[in-house]
């Protein structure tokens, strides 16, 4: 088993869709990080979130807007002897997102992005009342760096490269 990078584009994409929960890494003004998990939409190159417009990461993001995102399939694990520690890993794809978020106020385009979040979660289309579009912080973060990784993955042969 290794770590293969992903390197096709739309299978990086296909990973980030089929994820629920991304996990939002920040940098507060003294340099600690603050992780946390949130749900997300993606289009176009783009990850979007929402939140209350107060809070730790809504004050982090707002003095810091550099961020990294990842997302993560699977967990299982798998070993090539269960009898030696080293040889057991969990078997899983990652994209790491980097680029730095931007605090959207404009009331279509909040309109907008709450439609391409909601896309991730359903088929179903939504209305939004104005009080519930004016009242949800959100934000949006076009990714600068992507990289993904398939970790477990079989080490290729010559019958199944």
């Amino acid at each position: 088993m290794r770590t293969v990078f992903i390197e096709d584009q739309k299978e990086i994409e296909d990973l980030i869709r089929q994820c629920k929960t991304c996990f939002l890494g920040l940098s507060d003004e003294n340099n600690r990080p603050y992780v946390v998990p949130m749900n997300f939409g993606y289009a176009d190159n783009v990850i979007y979130l929402h939140s209350a417009q107060e809070g730790r990461k809504w004050e982090v993001l707002t003095k810091n807007p550099k961020a990294c995102i990842t997302f993560m399939l699977g967990d299982d694990l798998a070993w090539q002897d269960e009898h030696v520690a080293c040889s057991w890993r969990v078997k899983s794809k990652t994209v790491i997102a980097e680029g730095d978020i931007e605090i959207v106020e404009d009331f279509d385009e909040k309109t907008e992005i709450l439609h391409i979040f909601m896309a991730q979660y359903s088929d179903q289309k939504f209305k939004f009342n104005a009080p519930a579009v004016k009242n949800v912080g959100v934000m949006k973060m076009k990714v600068d760096k992507l990289t993904a990784k398939h970790f477990g993955a079989k080490a290729p042969t010559p019958w199944n490269k």
